[in-house]
């Protein structure tokens, strides 16, 4: 197996390894470190179907079985489909694109390690991939604040919110999402995340404060809390820390949710197919112990 990485930053391709079978302790460890330092990883040129999706992501830590997940595949609760594919009036997906930038599972008060995503369909016009998505580094966003600012937050917390994200996607034109339900709020509640984390693969800081999830900083006054929250956002953004992966059918994509945040870009049309296979890995494996 080779890790290739991609000039800047984020991100690096993966390749001579078939992800369709179980991984060599070697290979794990070799992943689990390279995303640990790059951030995103890409296996091109793979073939996976649920049950391989399902036990690739299972290695990794607990899969998360979401709880608005409407669209799976039979027997596979773990696995979401993500698409704009729409049959017999129907969609058979989750249509993800243009969510903004977010951390997955930054709203549980168990976090995810990693993203495993697995494409199928990817729309194309003109002869280029449509549908981008793309992350910014929080390892470097965090070693770039103000010393004074990594003063002020160190220790401090910030409450995220499921429904803050669930909302603003409804909001969106075309959106089919319903409200949550009142047991789906009660079983994802508002919760309280360290406002900076030690990754626990690279024992490094990461700013963890996205603005999908992040409604406030706990012990702030609220006019404070909002020009603190705005400043964060403001300065995770910024170019020097973006990396943009352009999809393939037949892409693997593996990213940390700790150490990056994300978002779909919406450029493709309903007529322009999309279909993807999708697991949320937890953050429930002691990391550092198996990267060693």
């Amino acid at each position: 197996m080779q890790v290739i990485a991609n000039q800047g930053g984020v991100g690096a391709t993966v390749r001579g390894v078939d992800l369709a079978r179980p991984l060599t302790d070697a290979d794990f460890r070799a992943l689990l470190r390279a995303l640990g330092t790059h951030g995103v990883l890409c296996a091109p040129d793979q073939s996976l179907e649920a049950p391989q999706i399902s036990a690739l992501g299972s290695r990794f830590g607990t899969l998360e079985h979401n709880v608005a997940n409407m669209f799976h595949p039979d027997g596979h609760p773990e696995v979401m489909i993500l698409s704009n594919v729409v049959q017999d009036g129907k969609p058979v997906g989750l249509n993800d694109a243009g969510q903004g930038w977010h951390t997955d599972m930054s709203y549980s008060t168990e976090i995810a390690l990693a993203n495993i995503l697995h494409a199928k369909q990817v729309p194309v016009r003109d002869g280029r991939p449509l549908g981008d998505t793309q992350f910014l580094d929080m390892h470097a966003a965090y070693a770039d604040l103000p010393a004074e600012v990594k003063q002020r937050l160190e220790g401090r917390t910030a409450i995220h919110d499921f429904n803050k994200f669930w909302e603003m996607m409804r909001q969106r034109p075309g959106s089919t999402r319903p409200p949550l339900t009142e047991e789906q709020l009660r079983r994802k509640p508002p919760v309280s995340q360290p406002i900076f984390r030690t990754h626990p693969i690279t024992g490094r800081r990461v700013l963890y404060c996205n603005p999908g999830y992040a409604m406030r900083i706990e012990g702030m006054e609220e006019a404070e809390s909002d020009a603190m929250l705005d400043f964060l956002f403001r300065h995770q953004s910024q170019e020097k820390y973006l990396y943009s992966h352009r999809w393939t059918p037949g892409d693997v994509l593996m990213w940390d949710n700790i150490a990056t945040t994300h978002n779909a870009v919406a450029d493709y049309r309903a007529d322009e197919p999309r279909y993807i296979l999708r697991v949320q890995v937890m953050a429930t494996l002691d990391y550092a112990r198996l990267a060693a």
